[in-house]
């Protein structure tokens, strides 16, 4: 496809993930929120280890300030039967959302979970506090998969835990 940008190419996702590796707890540093995130401080992503093709997922974090009221969502990721990194998460009955981990290192401490429409995406790392240098190189990544680097929002922590 020939001069096309990378908005309009297929989002591949990272060929095979260890799902046992990938549970745990995340901190989302930077993301294209969905409206209820959009003003999340602190914000946790934590897998469960997976039961067959779920993952019981806790999302957490303060709402609209370090010490902002703690929200926690509670969705259930369904694990494609063609991909371990493609999810579909359902926060509400029946509808499914799609989550594809777009890329994660080889050590599982750096993320990008992303959409087929470019238009939410989260990255995530074992640690809330990165090098600037760290930092930059993935939302470097998140641009190369055809994102608007205008779009995203760096999320502040204030606690490690």
């Amino acid at each position: 496809m020939a001069g096309a940008s990378a908005a309009e190419m297929p989002l591949l996702s990272t060929p095979d993930v260890d799902l046992q590796r990938f549970s745990g707890k995340w901190f989302v540093v930077a993301s294209i929120p969905i409206v209820f995130e959009k003003n999340a401080f602190n914000a946790v992503e934590e897998y469960a280890e997976p039961q067959g093709n779920k993952i019981v997922t806790t999302y957490t974090f303060n709402s609209g300030a370090p010490d902002g009221e703690l929200k926690t969502y509670s969705p259930t990721a369904y694990v494609s039967e063609h991909s371990n990194a493609v999810w579909g998460m359902q926060f509400i009955w029946p509808f499914r959302a799609e989550y594809r981990i777009a890329y994660v290192d080889d050590d599982y401490s750096e993320t990008i979970v992303a959409r087929s429409k470019r238009d939410f995406v989260w990255v995530m790392t074992r640690d809330p506090f990165l090098p600037e240098a760290r930092l930059q190189a993935l939302i470097d990544r998140v641009v190369a998969l055809g994102y608007d680097r205008a779009k995203l929002r760096l999320v502040p922590h204030s606690r490690t835990g």
